[in-house]
């Protein structure tokens, strides 16, 4: 039998939780590297998922904590969307990828893996990123390591997020 080795995932099953939620966490904490905060502002900050989809996965969350966008204040959707049109040049340009997934998943029966905070998701993807292991096995290969990543799209940020 062969096996998949995947150390990333490890801190994801053994690290300590944090208590509350994640995003009020982080953005109490932006200046913590080990958050991998790419950008901040009075409304919103972008940051890497974590647990990606696919390397380069980030998201852009408000300050304020709501699950319901219709809570949210004009300005701060606005600003939002800007940063995520600003995250979608970054990661074009500075991963080379062909195509960007963008969205929000509201509420847990629509897949919010956080749902009691809302956010949107910017995926990088390429074409054939969908290989034979997640097609039939349901597991994900991803050829990149992710702090080179973070650190590739974090000095590159301050060029895109203004």
């Amino acid at each position: 039998m062969e096996h998949l080795y995947a150390p990333w995932r490890y801190s994801y099953v053994s690290e300590e939780k944090i208590e509350g939620c994640v995003f009020c966490h982080i953005s109490k904490n932006l200046d913590d590297e080990n958050l991998q905060v790419l950008f901040h502002d009075e409304y919103c900050f972008v940051v890497m998922n974590k647990f990606p989809y696919s390397p380069g996965h980030m998201m852009v969350i408000p300050h304020f904590h709501t699950d319901k966008i219709e809570d949210l204040d004009d300005k701060t959707w606005e600003v939002m969307s800007v940063r995520v049109r600003q995250g979608v040049k970054l990661l074009k340009e500075t991963m080379s990828c062909e195509g960007v997934n963008i969205g929000m998943n509201l509420g847990k029966a629509a897949g919010a893996g956080i749902e009691q905070h809302v956010h949107y998701h910017m995926l990088p993807r390429w074409l054939g990123d969908t290989n034979f292991i997640s097609s039939i096995a349901g597991n994900r290969v991803y050829p990149a390591n992710f702090d080179e990543i973070f650190n590739k799209l974090k000095n590159s940020a301050s060029k895109y997020f203004v």
